[in-house]
């Protein structure tokens, strides 16, 4: 169940989220896109600090930075154009936020929990993943592989909390990991294979609730009963 604050932030996050893709869409408001791209993850960084009082110290403080560092990269992307460097850069702040949110979700790792059929899945879906890529990344080839491994090792490890954290904890982070996935994967294929329609369109939307999903997730680990 959400919260009152967590109900009226949907609501903000939503039109945040809405003026991001029109901002971003409509030519003659590029330069407002400046200010509504970012405008997401500030949002969300607002709503972790007001409400993750509850946290352990560890926690809090991962997921900040992972937050912090997500921020990072959308800035730096939204200047592509400028430079190729920036999509570099903006690569690297995203795989830290990635690996800060590792850290954050093997906190609470279920050891009884047999990760090998998920870690197969996850694999089967990098190589095929790579068998698309490869022939476009140049020299991106091994900074791509890297990011692969980490944010599929995100998604893996998000899966590990299973029955180890509330039942609305696990599934709302374990679901933000998948849509990231998605998210990154659309943005690669557009990117490295070949053009998508409504490509941005559909990064922001999953983007976004990525984190919107893993956030939530992790404001709930002290609100629901494990068992539930």
């Amino acid at each position: 169940m959400l919260t009152n604050t967590e109900k009226q932030f949907f609501i903000l996050f939503f039109c945040i989220v809405l003026f991001e893709l029109i901002t971003g869409n409509t030519e003659t408001l590029k330069t407002v896109h400046y200010i509504a791209k970012p405008a997401i993850l500030t949002s969300l960084i607002f709503l972790f600090v007001k409400t993750s009082h509850s946290l352990p110290k560890a926690i809090k403080n991962l997921t900040l930075s992972a937050l912090v560092f997500s921020l990072l990269g959308d800035v730096l992307l939204m200047f592509v154009e400028h430079s190729p460097h920036f999509f570099t850069f903006g690569l690297i702040a995203f795989l830290i936020a990635h690996i800060m949110y590792i850290l954050v979700f093997l906190k609470h790792r279920n050891k009884k929990t047999n990760p090998i059929g998920f870690i197969t899945l996850m694999l089967v879906y990098g190589f095929g993943m790579f068998y698309l890529l490869s022939d476009g990344l140049g020299s991106m080839l091994i900074p791509v592989i890297v990011y692969m491994a980490v944010i599929l090792s995100m998604a893996t490890t998000a899966f590990m909390r299973k029955l180890n954290v509330n039942t609305i904890c696990f599934k709302l982070v374990f679901i933000g990991a998948i849509f990231f996935i998605i998210s990154d994967s659309i943005l690669a294929l557009n990117k490295f294979y070949q053009p998508i329609p409504l490509s941005g369109i559909s990064i922001m939307i999953t983007y976004a609730t990525a984190q919107f999903l893993i956030v939530l997730g992790i404001l709930k680990i002290n609100v629901t009963n494990s068992k539930k």
